[in-house]
């Protein structure tokens, strides 16, 4: 079965590495994280651990009320950037960092702000340049619940290297 996403219209084309200047700044569309959301994300990983699927058990917890699997808000995160005005053509991830700062509890309301940096060629893939996305996935409150950085492989304008 071939998964097809909603459609989305975007003004802009994706960027090749070479359309990308250190500093760009993009925020994305927002995401809000739904109780079914975080069910489906057990379901998917067989991650059930009891703050986040049981309310009766995550009251007793320091957060007080069920929250969201961690790397559900990097998963989130990651698919805000590819919905984003500001996308670059399908390439490689090199690697995350990731910092889990504040609890994602349900209807949260999220968006991700990411900036650009470290570019250079790719001394190992003619054709290619790696990029570095600092980033914050940020809540309706404006607090940054999870942030850090992706690496990335993209691939370079043809006749530009």
């Amino acid at each position: 079965m071939k998964l097809i996403p909603p459609p989305i219209h975007f003004e802009t084309p994706e960027k090749y590495w070479d359309d990308a200047r250190e500093g760009d700044v993009c925020v994305s569309p927002a995401y809000e994280v739904t109780e079914a959301r975080i069910n489906t994300y057990a379901e998917l990983t067989g991650d059930y651990t009891p703050v986040h699927i049981d309310e009766d058990y995550a009251k007793t917890t320091p957060f007080g009320t069920r929250v969201a699997h961690g790397l559900f808000g990097l998963s989130i995160a990651d698919g805000l950037k590819t919905r984003s005005e500001y996308r670059f053509l399908p390439g490689m991830s090199l690697g995350w960092s990731w910092d889990f700062v504040l609890p994602i509890k349900i209807n949260d309301r999220l968006h991700v702000r990411f900036s650009v940096t470290g570019l250079r060629a790719s001394r190992s893939r003619p054709g290619w340049g790696i990029v570095v996305l600092p980033s914050e996935l940020i809540n309706q409150h404006g607090q940054v619940v999870q942030k850090g950085e992706h690496r990335l492989m993209i691939p370079r304008r043809p006749g530009c290297f």
